[in-house]
């Protein structure tokens, strides 16, 4: 079987592989929700969903880091990565072991790709056309509220030291035009910046993430006067493409309440 990966690589496998490891936690937990858990033999220390896979499953190390002596033990059928969690170098020495698929998701769009592939390299095409059919329902409905809604100039913050956001050319930045929060950065990926940029920017929210930095409320102080409110919001909706998007839609509601 030949397949194609989303940055146009072509991969060929033998069989529907039942030995995977996958290096990217939304899509460890999309695997799971796709009921692929049993052929799951590896993770990283970041695949924290669900919770106890991490107690089952063998962690071959982080997302930009792996234990190649570890993922070679594992015999893996084929290896899940992704352009932006995982290196080109990383997915070069992986290649040597076992095939391996990368994701590149930036829309929606390559979201449903991505489930619709899934479902063709793993034998379930009925349970990822399921899931992508829900996802858009969800995602329809939440249209529907924010239509009338008007633009609100946002800064979602990433990181806290140096200042890091979100820009364009991100799955982020998609949700947040989903909810029609128009993002005062986008002219880079993920830009640098400052609390002087910050008295410019005319900014109506700030939203801190969850992840990668843990903002939490004691971090909310030093933005107070940048923005009519600072808001601490879960990364994973944001930010996590695959079957968390059924909650992210729900999640997304209240910011339209």
């Amino acid at each position: 079987m030949q397949i194609q990966d989303q940055l146009g690589r072509k991969i060929e496998l033998k069989k529907t592989p039942n030995r995977i490891i996958s290096l990217v936690p939304s899509q460890t937990e999309l695997l799971v929700d796709l009921g692929l858990e049993t052929s799951i033999v590896g993770i990283t220390h970041y695949c924290v969903h669900p919770e106890f896979l991490k107690q089952i499953k063998t962690s071959v190390g982080g997302t930009k880091k792996v234990n190649l002596r570890k993922v070679k033990e594992l015999n893996p059928d084929i290896i899940l990565c992704n352009k932006e969690e995982n290196t080109k170098k990383m997915v070069e020495e992986l290649e040597k072991i076992a095939p391996v698929h990368v994701s590149d998701v930036a829309t929606l769009e390559d979201a449903y790709n991505l489930m619709q592939e899934y479902g063709e390299i793993f034998n379930c095409k009925e349970l990822a056309s399921t899931m992508v059919s829900s996802i858009q329902k969800k995602t329809e409905s939440l249209k529907e509220l924010v239509v009338n809604s008007s633009d609100r100039k946002v800064a979602y913050f990433i990181w806290n030291d140096p200042l890091m956001v979100v820009g364009n050319g991100t799955f982020i930045n998609e949700m947040l035009k989903l909810n029609k929060f128009e993002n005062v950065f986008s002219e880079d990926r993920y830009p640098e910046t400052n609390l002087d940029e910050l008295k410019r920017k005319n900014i109506d929210k700030i939203l801190l993430s969850s992840e990668p930095f843990p903002f939490k409320e004691e971090h909310k102080t030093k933005f107070l006067e940048f923005a009519e409110t600072v808001q601490i919001v879960d990364g994973e909706y944001f930010s996590w493409y695959g079957s968390r998007l059924l909650e992210a839609m729900d999640y997304f509601k209240q910011f339209h309440s």
